[in-house]
């Protein structure tokens, strides 16, 4: 088929097509967009064929392990998603019209806000809008920023997470880098910030390298030409209390993270000194240019109210 003349429009493209396409740029290949769309690869493949062929263009780069999206596969696949999301927010109109308030709200976030976010936030969201479910997932900032920015979730909360087009922060506040020290340690009551050097000498538990919080440490130790003394590695927040607690050693994490603990009186937490770790904050994303069914608008605000990360204080 023959690319759209210059100064024609281009005829309206089928639906079908358009969400097999962007399953298929979401999935990285045909075949594991056909698994998730429960059909054959050879009728995936057949809308993408058409769909090329009414664009004029390349739509995706085949490579020997998948496909990724060309430039003018980048525009489709940005046209289907806002189509997506209007569709999503049509239903949600009319199912209100109808008197029923039903529907999935897909959020993925950094593993330090889980606790905050189902106890300070879900639970009572839940209680207050009955017809709603959840999906939630944790993930990378990078994956996080991924997710929403490519529609495979609808909010996303992260943590100093880097600026990029297609992702806005509509909720943000300053959660500085705390060090976390058991209670008996010499500097639990310290009443001004401290430099993270002063840990350099100390047992610390850290995430792993990928992670945002240990990619701000690293940067800070570079700039201080010290290093940190690891005696544990992991991704787990739970693991990082624990640490402290038992008198292992010194996190360093933002206060939401270790807020029930502080609460109880079993850890301490000192700000840190350093510019990069005390004006870290806690963003809640979405997608750029969406607009919100009411459900989910709700539960921005509600979420922005109640979590603990999204209530600036001094450190």
């Amino acid at each position: 088929m023959a690319p759209p003349a210059a100064g024609t429009v281009a005829p309206a493209m089928n639906d079908r097509a358009l969400r097999y396409f962007l399953a298929v740029v979401r999935a990285g290949s045909v075949r594991a967009a056909a698994e998730g769309l429960n059909v054959a690869a050879s009728a995936v493949s057949r809308q993408v064929i058409d769909l090329e062929a009414q664009v004029g263009e390349a739509l995706l780069e085949r490579l020997p392990r998948g496909v990724v999206p060309t430039e003018a596969g980048r525009m489709v696949a940005e046209h289907a998603q806002r189509q997506a999301d209007e569709a999503a927010l049509l239903d949600d109109r009319l199912k209100r019209l109808r008197g029923v308030q039903q529907g999935t709200i897909r959020l993925r976030c950094g593993a330090g806000f889980l606790i905050d976010l189902l106890d300070n936030a879900l639970a009572g969201f839940a209680q207050a809008h009955p017809g709603l479910t959840y999906q939630v997932e944790s993930g990378t900032t990078d994956g996080i920023l991924a997710a929403v920015a490519q529609g495979e979730a609808d909010i996303g909360l992260a943590y100093n997470p880097p600026a990029r087009p297609d992702v806005s922060g509509i909720v943000s506040a300053r959660q500085p880098l705390l060090a976390v020290l058991p209670k008996g340690h010499a500097l639990a009551g310290a009443a001004a910030p401290v430099p993270l050097r002063a840990f350099a000498t100390e047992p610390a538990a850290l995430l792993p390298p990928d992670h945002g919080v240990r990619q701000l440490l690293g940067r800070v130790e570079a700039d201080g030409g010290f290093r940190l003394v690891p005696r544990l590695e992991t991704a787990s927040f739970a693991l990082h209390r624990r640490f402290v607690a038992t008198g292992m050693g010194v996190a360093f994490l933002p206060r939401f993270v270790v807020a029930a603990e502080l609460q109880a009186d079993v850890l301490a937490a000192i700000p840190l000194r350093d510019t990069l770790l005390s004006e870290a904050s806690a963003h809640l994303v979405v997608r750029t240019g969406r607009r919100l069914p009411e459900g989910m608008a709700r539960l921005v605000g509600w979420l922005a109210e109640r979590m603990v990360a999204f209530k600036s204080r001094p450190a």
